[in-house]
């Protein structure tokens, strides 16, 4: 078998520049062009048409961009391009290249990206990440690579053990670093810049730009090149929404007839709390509908599962915590539920543009109950129009539809006071949060 993180050149009667391609895409090696055709872009995404060009000249770049704007092509191409003109031997555990991820399945992701692109070119890279065990991660390192992908907690464990030196990075990558602080991981970054030779070529991505964000960006990079793209008004023009108000108790049976009475695609169900999304993935499964649980309870394997048996058909739903949902590039996502609705409106935009991708339109549905009503109203003022409601269904709840005040929020929770645990502060970064 393949070792999966070896990018195998494939023999071609012949490479050549690929007419159909647009802008940017033009500007890179025959073989490049022919993995981005062969990935079906033709167009570059404007992030792609403005980063491309800079880090072909080798700049160092800060870039204020979202998920699915097609960032991971926006490094990555050219990267490998630089890579080609400069080839080098082959290393033991010493990358030519350092892509840091907050997350496991957002390292994965860079990993699949990279093998194709690079398909047609004799690199190597390598994905670490906690969760599993080190030894296959091991192994691939010791047999020599060009591009590491990590995430940070593992790649300083592998470090600290001597599988890894940082002596040799030419470029160095720290994407979604406004999560990697959410998560905790500063100290860790920090420790991983301190390893890392002065000179180099640094690209920065984030995709909100806070003054604590901004501060760590300014100690990284040279002279860079800023680049922000604007997102779409999340695709919210494009998505058909509307709210179903149902008492609580009913959200299950109304979730199941929905998606047995509709030809759906693909559906992302989002949760609030880890254990209802086990919960409703079970009672789906129960009424005989293809569907898994993704949080970070899960294991690593299970997650990986999940996503490639929703990535391939053999699922149609996927329930998910916000968390563990964020950082996942999912197409063709036809329908967004928000079993629960979430707290904050900003997290409703996020969910619902899970669908609607690429230009596709989409929908979201979403359930609210009485002690929701409120949260309801914050996102139709956040969104500065109101949801249309749908009134026609058999679980219809007037109460939900017009509860005010106390009713119209959630029941406040008991207090307690938790006992805290003594901890290594320095290895709980290494955990991940989600």
């Amino acid at each position: 078998m393949k070792d999966r993180n070896t990018t195998t050149p494939q023999t071609t009667p012949e490479l050549h520049s690929t007419p159909s391609l647009e802008g940017v895409f033009r500007s890179l090696l025959p073989e490049l062009q022919r993995a981005v055709a062969e990935a079906g872009y033709l167009s570059p995404t404007p992030i792609q048409s403005e980063a491309i060009p800079h880090l072909l000249q080798g700049r160092d770049l800060i870039g204020c961009a979202q998920t699915g704007t097609g960032k991971t092509a926006a490094f990555m191409l050219p990267i490998l391009q630089l890579l080609a003109g400069k080839p080098e031997k082959l290393l033991k555990g010493r990358p030519r290249v350092l892509v840091l991820a907050p997350t496991r399945e957002l390292a994965a992701q860079i990993g699949d990206s990279t093998s194709s692109y690079g398909r047609h070119l004799p690199f190597r890279h390598t994905v670490i990440f906690g969760g599993v065990g080190q030894n296959p991660q091991t192994a691939a390192l010791n047999k020599g690579l060009h591009i590491l992908v990590a995430t940070p907690g593992r790649l300083l464990d592998l470090i600290g053990q001597g599988f890894v030196s940082l002596e040799n990075v030419e470029t160095f990558v720290l994407d979604e670093a406004d999560r990697m602080l959410d998560m905790g991981f500063l100290p860790d970054i920090r420790r991983v810049i301190a390893l890392l030779p002065s000179r180099r070529q640094t690209l920065f991505f984030s995709a909100t730009m806070e003054p604590e964000v901004v501060r760590l960006a300014r100690t990284l990079v040279q002279d860079p090149v800023h680049i922000t793209i604007t997102p779409e008004s999340p695709a919210v023009e494009k998505i058909a929404q509307k709210v179903l108000f149902v008492d609580g108790k009913n959200k299950d049976a109304l979730l199941a007839e929905l998606l047995t009475k509709g030809r759906w695609e693909r559906a992302i169900v989002f949760t609030q709390m880890k254990h209802m999304a086990n919960k409703v993935a079970k009672k789906l499964e129960d009424k005989g509908i293809a569907a898994a649980a993704i949080h970070g309870n899960k294991s690593q394997g299970a997650r990986t599962e999940a996503l490639r048996s929703f990535k391939e058909g053999r699922i149609r739903v996927l329930v998910a915590t916000d968390i563990a949902a964020r950082g996942l590039d999912i197409d063709s996502v036809s329908h967004v539920i928000n079993y629960d609705l979430p707290i904050e409106p900003e997290t409703y935009v996020h969910r619902i543009g899970r669908t609607a991708r690429a230009g596709a339109s989409g929908i979201a549905i979403s359930f609210c109950s009485a002690s929701e009503r409120e949260a309801l109203r914050s996102i139709e003022r956040f969104l500065l129009k109101e949801i249309p409601q749908d009134i026609d269904h058999r679980f219809h709840c007037e109460a939900a539809r017009t509860a005010t005040g106390a009713d119209a929020r959630p029941a406040p929770k008991a207090t307690f006071t938790r006992r805290r645990r003594p901890e290594n502060r320095e290895r709980r970064s290494f955990a991940s949060p989600y």
